[in-house]
């Protein structure tokens, strides 16, 4: 049986905010992950599976519940719910590694806390004196790609679990007193459709970037958008090649830029520029700053460069800040810097 093909993201027309955001997030996955605003039909799953489609393959351990990699093997091993895992590892037994390309897990709307954190059996821990965890969603989702679709619709409470693990990259689930954790590093997307509803403001601001997507308002591009689709519903494997080359440039930049990105530095005079500027957009704590000089450090190492320059700072504010100033109810979220000093000079500032 013949492996599905993805729709290529270098194909996806338009759109480059929401793709350059998504691959920031890649390239420095401690920005905390991405929030997409818009409507529906914009590419937004298409981008997010696309885009893990061009990721380097990964070395994972044979039927690990957690995707750990060899060298992670270990103590989350021993309280592994797979009994072969646990035998394995007391024979001191090295772990049969298979490579498989960087997954997308999907959150369902209706997930419960314990579907996406995992569950601790309790009985068999009383019993033998043993942890044993059976892994969720975050599991999965360890060194891969977590989309959650309708972010807005979730329960508060799930949503704070997702952004905790995706900040601390590590998932910890406590019941009755016992406590497990495991790796949890992942890449959040979260879309939503504004008109059903945002999220609050606290839950907001714990998203490192924020972009609006519309669709296209010109006939020739939504002309060019009909036209690629239907070339890849009709020879997914040919439109697939047509675009090789530029997946493929796209996929080295991503691999140079993660090179490149710890030895990235920054000037402390713009230091200052990213305090004036929340400063300036009335940004409330401390968190946009901390995204704002993460965000440009990894905007300099996408653009191959090993210093951030001053247009890094401006472009990060664009991403880092839209969310997170202070609006007027029912005001909507700006989309670039010019927007953020209008809507702070209109909240009273």
């Amino acid at each position: 049986m013949n492996e599905r093909i993805t729709y290529p993201f270098a194909a996806i027309s338009g759109q480059e905010r929401m793709k350059l955001a998504l691959i920031l997030n890649i390239i420095n996955p401690s920005i905390s992950g991405v929030l997409i605003r818009g409507e529906k039909g914009t590419a937004k799953s298409t981008a997010v599976r696309g885009l893990a489609e061009l990721l380097p393959v990964l070395d994972v351990i044979h039927g690990c519940p957690f995707q750990l990699a060899p060298d992670e093997r270990g103590e989350v091993c021993a309280a592994c719910g797979r009994q072969e895992c646990r035998d394995r590892l007391a024979r001191s037994e090295a772990a049969e590694v298979i490579q498989r390309r960087t997954a997308v897990v999907e959150l369902p709307v209706g997930a419960t806390e314990d579907r996406v954190v995992g569950t601790l059996d309790l009985e068999y821990a009383l019993q033998h004196g043993v942890k044993r965890f059976e892994a969720g969603l975050l599991a999965a989702a360890h060194r891969g790609i977590l989309y959650v679709d309708e972010v807005n619709l979730l329960d508060d409470h799930v949503v704070d679990v997702l952004l905790d693990s995706a900040a601390m990259s590590v998932n910890t689930i406590e019941r009755e007193g016992i406590s497990y954790s495991h790796p949890a590093r992942f890449t959040l997307v979260g879309t939503m459709n504004p008109e059903e509803g945002e999220l609050r403001p606290q839950l907001l601001d714990r998203f490192g970037l924020c972009v609006t997507v519309e669709g296209a308002r010109e006939a020739s591009q939504r002309v060019e958008i009909i036209e690629r689709r239907a070339l890849f519903e009709q020879n997914p494997e040919a439109f697939a090649n047509q675009w090789k080359s530029e997946s493929q440039r796209i996929a080295e930049t991503i691999t140079r830029a993660i090179a490149l990105h710890p030895s990235v530095t920054v000037e402390r005079e713009l230091l200052f520029d990213i305090a004036n500027c929340c400063i300036q957009v009335g940004v409330d704590g401390h968190r946009g700053d901390i995204v704002m000089l993460k965000t440009a450090k990894t905007l300099a190492a996408y653009h191959g460069r090993q210093q951030v320059q001053s247009e890094d700072i401006q472009e990060a504010a664009a991403f880092a800040l839209p969310h997170r100033v202070r609006r007027q109810p029912m005001q909507d979220i700006a989309s670039n810097v010019e927007q953020l000093r209008t809507a702070a000079n209109g909240a009273g500032r």
